[in-house]
């Protein structure tokens, strides 16, 4: 019986065990780290493919394995839209392990990476603006470069997104009645190489285009008061008095402010009086 009640234990302990987290592993060959990250990228397990990475890194700091580990880790998380991680792992890249060949590659990595990151249409305009300054300074610093036709896609594709965000912020503008901004966003690095006519706008979901609107009006548009800024200037920079939504200001032909008139509004039960 008591043989029994120990042999019990003993397996208890060992399934426990066996259940248990992996047994910490460390001063192993280069090639082992290295297998068991292509193991743990090709099951989608990043996480794990990380810290075997480190491991293969700290561990083999001078091994021959590790230009190409760093290129695999970045591929791998710009496959699961991990961008920011996949920069990083190209800068370490270019920083450590690139011959020429290798940072032209790494650099046209690094662009890809951050159109891959602008999904959504009319969103972070310094995102675009800094990808469009990398594909230029791309073509510039390699002109007969293998991936220019790529380049040059990616380029037309921002080209576009900015020149419609541009007449988005334009059309704002003008409806806060700004005429001088949405001026200045027109002419802010136009297209004039493309009809305008033949460009598809970016197709929006319907549950994000309830809330974003297509850039010209919303369906809450109506819950907005119609009201200019605090500091507003006319065509002639002459300065306009401001129109709140509590009370305007009216001027006559001689330039004389007049008295100030209240304007109701149905919630103006809800405002207390001093």
């Amino acid at each position: 019986m008591i043989i029994r009640i120990v042999i019990m234990a003993a397996m208890t302990v060992l399934f426990l065990t066996g259940c248990g987290k992996d047994i910490e592993e460390y001063n192993k060959p280069a090639d082992y780290w290295y297998a068991k990250m292509i193991t743990s990228v090709s099951d989608g397990n990043l996480e794990k493919a990380d810290g075997y990475f480190s491991s293969l890194q700290s561990e083999h700091v001078a091994s021959p394995l590790l230009s190409e580990a760093t290129l695999i880790m970045a591929q791998a998380h710009m496959a699961y839209e991990e961008y920011l991680l996949a920069e990083h792992f190209l800068d370490e890249y270019n920083r450590r392990y690139a011959t020429s060949a290798g940072k032209e590659y790494a650099e046209f990595l690094k662009i890809k990476s951050k159109f891959l990151a602008l999904p959504n249409p009319g969103r972070d305009q310094g995102l675009i603006d800094e990808t469009l300054k990398g594909a230029i300074a791309f073509k510039a610093n390699y002109p007969y470069s293998i991936y220019t036709p790529l380049i040059t896609t990616m380029e037309t594709q921002l080209q576009l997104a900015k020149s419609t965000l541009n007449g988005q912020i334009a059309g704002l503008y003008d409806r806060l009645g700004k005429p001088k901004g949405a001026v200045a966003y027109r002419n802010n690095a136009p297209v004039t190489w493309i009809d305008p006519s033949e460009v598809q706008a970016a197709q929006v979901p319907w549950y994000r285009e309830m809330f974003e609107g297509d850039g010209s009006s919303s369906w809450y548009a109506f819950m907005i008061p119609k009201t200019r800024s605090v500091i507003s200037m006319d065509d002639n920079d002459t300065f306009v008095p401001v129109v709140t939504p509590y009370e305007k200001s009216p001027i006559d032909n001689n330039n004389t402010l007049l008295e100030t008139s209240k304007v109701t509004s149905w919630y103006d039960f809800l405002i207390p009086s001093f």
